[in-house]
């Protein structure tokens, strides 16, 4: 890690984080008293963060040998892996900034420390797994996996007959889609487009590229600053439900011409390439809120560029002709490499069903098929009543008659 000086910083910013995360905290106690990952060995790959912090906590609260290392090196807190080394006894390998060549070498350096179970935000620990010498399939129980891209990776390698263990799609989890990609990176991604920019939206054309759970809460919270924006889909039901939430909805090449802001969040690769920077504004601003960083092909726009220059600690400027194209945080995902992140309260439901999910391995993991498998329901069901009592909410419950009618034939 960067510096242990920097513990006490990140101490103080875990507990600002825990604050906001009752249902976490909630399972931490049960977790505390009950012991149910004790003798567990789990390795993480995930952003480096004081949410993440939080979860392992939990984790180790619940008996758990707990390792991490970090899943994208722009969105690594300092202070925050120094705090888990130094005052949670957490193995950390994460220095914010670190190059490709580090970044893989933490990642062999987390799978050699053969884990029961993987924590993966984008398959990079399981993908390292598959390719060496499996000699960790005896005691790996299983993984979960929360991002869409690292999902696609892990069904290729399940299509394939290659994947040696369970893993549960927490990406796709009701909790995670509906609280997480909406709310989390809808209102994150503007927070770090402004961050790095300072610009105003409201006025501003802003074209999202994916109206999948994400690109929706992008599009509502860029509607609510002021913006017009324009959708573009290659799913014409997503494309349908774009124009019906009154979203413009139309080609990508046609959107180049008049977006000012475009914000990539599909999970696939070479979504802005040169034909559409060709055709872009001067001054038009490019970031990415997907997973890894080849949505935008930057390779193609620093090959159409005559010079390049950072005009801001996060802004690369490109010239092409007479234009200025700019880059934020080199194509990395800029919530996360511009801003801190999902809000602490939308990480608070997120992490907790990544916990509810560690203990779930821990106890049936060995019994579980080789495959990418949904998250339990009654997980999602007990992240959401958590989240209730938080909140001080109460609800309704069905009388028998009710149950019985629900279930019924005649």
């Amino acid at each position: 890690m960067a510096d242990l000086a920097l513990a006490e910083q990140g101490r103080v910013r875990i507990a600002w984080a825990d604050g906001q995360m009752p249902v976490l905290r909630s399972i931490r106690e049960r977790f505390a008293r009950e012991r149910p990952l004790d003798g567990v060995r789990v390795a993480a790959c995930l952003h480096v963060t004081s949410e993440t912090a939080n979860l392992l906590r939990t984790l180790i609260a619940g008996g758990a040998e707990a390792q991490l290392c970090a899943a994208n090196p722009l969105s690594t807190q300092d202070d925050v892996a120094a705090a888990l080394a130094d005052r949670y006894g957490v193995g950390v390998y994460a220095i914010r900034g670190e190059d490709a060549d580090t970044y893989a070498a933490h990642v062999v350096g987390l799978a050699s420390r053969t884990p029961h179970v993987t924590l993966d935000d984008g398959a990079d620990l399981l993908s390292v797994l598959h390719g060496g010498d499996e000699s960790w399939r005896g005691s790996l129980l299983g993984g979960t996996e929360e991002t869409t891209t690292g999902l696609v990776r892990l069904r290729g390698l399940e299509h394939d007959g290659l994947l040696r263990c369970p893993v549960l799609a927490v990406n796709e989890s009701l909790t995670e889609r509906t609280f997480n990609d909406r709310y989390g990176t809808g209102q994150s991604t503007l927070d770090g487009i402004l961050r790095a920019t300072n610009m105003l939206l409201a006025g501003r054309t802003v074209v999202v590229f994916g109206y999948g759970w994400t690109g929706k809460g992008v599009a509502l919270r860029a509607k609510g600053a002021g913006a017009s924006v324009i959708v573009c889909e290659v799913d014409p039901m997503r494309a349908l439900e774009a124009r019906m939430d009154g979203c413009e909805v139309m080609p990508a090449l046609e959107a180049a011409a008049q977006g000012d802001v475009f914000i990539t969040v599909t999970g696939g690769r070479d979504v802005l390439v040169r034909e559409h920077f060709e055709r872009m504004k001067d001054g038009a601003m490019l970031a990415n809120a997907g997973h890894f960083d080849v949505e935008i092909a930057v390779d193609q726009l620093a090959g159409l560029a005559s010079s390049r220059r950072q005009v801001l600690p996060l802004v690369e400027q490109f010239e092409v002709g007479t234009r200025r194209l700019n880059l934020l945080a080199q194509g990395r995902v800029v919530n996360l490499a511009a801003a801190e992140g999902h809000p602490a309260a939308v990480m608070d439901m997120s992490f907790a069903g990544q916990a509810l999910c560690v203990e779930h391995l821990a106890r049936h993991g060995a019994s579980l098929e080789p495959r990418v498998l949904p998250v339990p329901h009654e997980i999602d069901r007990e992240v959401a009543r958590l989240k209730l009592a938080s909140l001080d909410v109460r609800i309704d419950e069905l009388s028998e008659a009710q149950r019985a009618y629900l279930t019924s034939w005649g």
